[in-house]
């Protein structure tokens, strides 16, 4: 009677703990698949074939990883400065994370494409792009644009045109150069569950930007 106890004791563990673990795989893959699926077709890879837009959204990065420049941060400059090179974009709002004094995303950002020609009064600063639901949201909310271009790495692009979907604005997305698989493997796996962290905040949680403050005209 004892072993038919814990037996029984033995399969409902197996209900109740491995298979919840099996429903949230398959969510990570699934939103994974929903969120790619839904936005490639409007990811852009050549600066001469993007349609043209007022501004461009850059995401932010930090500068420094590893001891040494950040690749990411690194592409996504250049891409955003070729983007505005080619005409592409007339402005750029550059938004990313500025929590604490000392670690200030934007303006490091805004040098490096200041020294790759792209003039002071076309770059506006969103100090408040904690996320990038952060940013894709006020960049309509806060600096009132509909139609704007993301730049990012691809990942990252179709994370952000999912949430700019949901929201109702008409986005594409250059894609910044990748980095070397070898240096972007924890950023690889962290996108996993950062796209299920995305479907949940926009159709469960019903997430809102952390601050989102007065409009700025551009």
């Amino acid at each position: 009677m004892r072993k038919l106890f814990d037996l029984l004791k033995a399969k409902r563990m197996v209900r109740f703990v491995y298979i919840p673990f099996i429903l949230a795989i398959i969510f990570v893959f699934t939103s994974n698949s929903w969120v790619k699926n839904a936005t490639t077709k409007f990811c852009y890879n050549d600066v001469k074939s993007i349609p043209e837009n007022k501004v461009g959204l850059l995401l932010g990065t930090s500068k420094i990883a590893r001891g040494g420049i950040n690749l990411f941060f690194k592409y996504r400059i250049e891409a955003a400065a070729s983007l505005f090179a080619e005409g592409k974009i007339k402005h750029i709002i550059v938004s990313g994370d500025n929590h604490i004094a000392n670690y200030n995303e934007p303006e490091e950002m805004k040098n490096e494409l200041m020294k790759l020609g792209v003039p002071d009064s076309c770059i506006t600063l969103d100090y408040a792009g904690f996320r990038t639901l952060d940013s894709v949201v006020r960049c309509e909310k806060v600096f009132g644009q509909t139609n704007f271009t993301i730049i990012s790495q691809p990942f990252h692009n179709e994370r952000a045109l999912f949430i700019a979907a949901k929201s109702g604005l008409n986005c594409v997305a250059f894609n910044a150069k990748d980095v070397p698989s070898k240096y972007s493997t924890k950023t690889t796996i962290r996108e996993y569950f950062a796209r299920a962290k995305c479907v949940l905040d926009i159709y469960l949680l019903h997430t809102e930007p952390k601050f989102l403050g007065e409009k700025i005209v551009i």
